[in-house]
C-alpha cells in the first residue's frame, strides 16, 4: 500500500482531486488531499496574514498528525511551491516527490519570481488588494466547468510573494522525483518570457536525477484527465 498526499493549486481546493482519489483508493492505497487555508473549502479563513508558510504548515501538519511515512507527495501548479517548502520539516517521510505541471522553485524564489506575475505585497485596503482573483481556466466538460468555476476562490497574495526555503537542491535529497507536464499548454513565442512550467519540464527531462512524464491535455490535469493521472501515479509507485 502507498500513501499519497496530493496538494492542490491556487484558487482551488481539495475537491479538485475528487475524481483522482477514487481510483487510487480502489487500488488499495491511502489518499490525503489537504485543503489549504483561505481557499477552497477553507475560504472562510482568508486573511492578509495567510502566506506560503501557512500552506506549508497545512500540509506538514497533515503528515505529522496522521503520522504518514514513505509518502508520495504531489504538488499541483502552485502546490509545487508548497510541497517544496514542506521538505524542511518532513523530507525524511517522503519516498517520492511529484510536481504536476507545477512551479519548481529554488531556495529564495517566490511564485512572483518564477511567473513574473507582479502581484503586490499584500497592501490592505478597502478594495481587498490582498486577494488575487482567480485566473480563467478552460475545462473540457461544460457541466464540470460550471461546477468548478463556482468553487474557485480569490487567493491571499502573501502566498505568491513569500519566497520558499530549501536547505539544499532537490536532487540532493534521497527520495525520487518526477515532473509531469501538460503538453497541450503552449510554449511561449520566441523572445517571450519562458513559461515556468515548461522551464521546469525542460530541467527534469534533461536531468538523470528526475523522472519525466507527459499528459496530453492543458494545465487542468486533475479535472480534464483524472483517470490518466491516477494511472500515471499508480505506475510511478
Amino acid at each position: 500500500m502507498t500513501t499519497f498526499v496530493l496538494v492542490h493549486g491556487a484558487w482551488g481546493g481539495s475537491y479538485g482531486f475528487r475524481a483522482v482519489r477514487g481510483p487510487l483508493r480502489e487500488a488499495g492505497h491511502e489518499v490525503f488531499t489537504p485543503s489549504l487555508t483561505g481557499i477552497g473549502e477553507r475560504a472562510h479563513l482568508a486573511s492578509p496574514q495567510v502566506s506560503l508558510t501557512t500552506h506549508v504548515t497545512d500540509v506538514v501538519n497533515t503528515i505529522l498528525y496522521e503520522d504518514l511515512e514513505d509518502i508520495v507527495l504531489l504538488g499541483y501548479s502552485y502546490g509545487g511551491m508548497v510541497v517544496t517548502g514542506t521538505l524542511a520539516y518532513v523530507a525524511e517521510r517522503v519516498a517520492h516527490l511529484v510536481y504536476l505541471d507545477a512551479f519548481l522553485p529554488a531556495d529564495g524564489e517566490s511564485l512572483n519570481d518564477l511567473a513574473g506575475a507582479g502581484y503586490g505585497i499584500g497592501a490592505i485596503g478597502p478594495g481587498g488588494e490582498w486577494l488575487v482573483p482567480p485566473l480563467a481556466r478552460a475545462l473540457h466538460n461544460p457541466v464540470e466547468a460550471e461546477w468548478f468555476t463556482a468553487r474557485r476562490s480569490p487567493h491571499p497574495v502573501g502566498c505568491f510573494t513569500e519566497p520558499v526555503r530549501l536547505s539544499k537542491p532537490l536532487e540532493d535529497y534521497p527520495f525520487t522525483r518526477t515532473y509531469v507536464k501538460a503538453t497541450d499548454e503552449p510554449r511561449p513565442e520566441p523572445g517571450g518570457r519562458p513559461s515556468p512550467f515548461w522551464r521546469a519540464a525542460d530541467r527534469a527531462r534533461t536531468d538523470p536525477a528526475w523522472r519525466y512524464r507527459e499528459i496530453d491535455t492543458d494545465h487542468m490535469i486533475p479535472v480534464n484527465r483524472p483517470a490518466e493521472l491516477a494511472a500515471l501515479l499508480l505506475e510511478l509507485t
